[in-house]
């Protein structure tokens, strides 16, 4: 149960959108340009596994799974997303999208456990300053977002089903159009 009176209608952070629109300008708005809008080289598909992985990490139930059903939907592929979720060194993804990954698992420790290493690894694997900075910038952005969620105590569905159809929705159309209602189980 949520810890403040919110739309019930709407599970994780969309029904704190639906609370208070003006916060949630800025937030969608960021969103829709770190995991939607085209980007010169990392795929939306990428970038979701990204904030999929944070979430995951935070035990952030709705954000890890909605981002894993929107990444699902961009990659046509559910089970590496589930591979990613637990253990992204075994996952069928590119060894750049690997060390990036690792960058973004220490993100969610701490900004401070980012080395010079991790980061010389990623380039090492083909990865450029703009796919670097916008992976901590992801990772950091879904530990607000996760500790945003989990801190009011916000629902989340247990139907897969209807994380994939929102999943859907959000891959087609972005960050920017708005959700549709999900009525929560008593």
């Amino acid at each position: 149960m949520p810890h403040i009176d919110l739309p019930k209608e709407y599970p994780g952070i969309r029904s704190l959108f639906m609370f208070r629109p003006e916060t949630a300008a800025p937030l969608n708005a960021l969103v829709q340009i770190l995991l939607h809008n085209p980007h010169p080289s990392l795929t939306p598909g990428e970038r979701e596994l990204i904030a999929t992985r944070v979430s995951s990490l935070n035990n952030c139930k709705y954000c890890a799974t909605i981002h894993g059903a929107i990444a699902k939907h961009h990659l046509h592929n559910g089970d590496v997303v589930e591979i990613v979720k637990v253990d992204p060194d075994a996952a069928p993804i590119s060894s750049k999208l690997k060390a990036l990954l690792k960058i973004a698992g220490k993100v969610q420790l701490s900004g401070k456990e980012v080395s010079s290493a991790d980061v010389d690894a990623a380039r090492k694997e083909g990865a450029t300053d703009l796919e670097i900075h916008d992976t901590v910038l992801i990772a950091a952005a879904f530990c607000l977002f996760n500790r945003y969620v989990d801190g009011l105590a916000t629902w989340a569905p247990d139907d897969l089903d209807v994380y994939d159809r929102m999943g859907k929705q959000r891959a087609e159309e972005g960050y920017l159009t708005p959700p549709f209602k999900i009525q929560p189980k008593p």
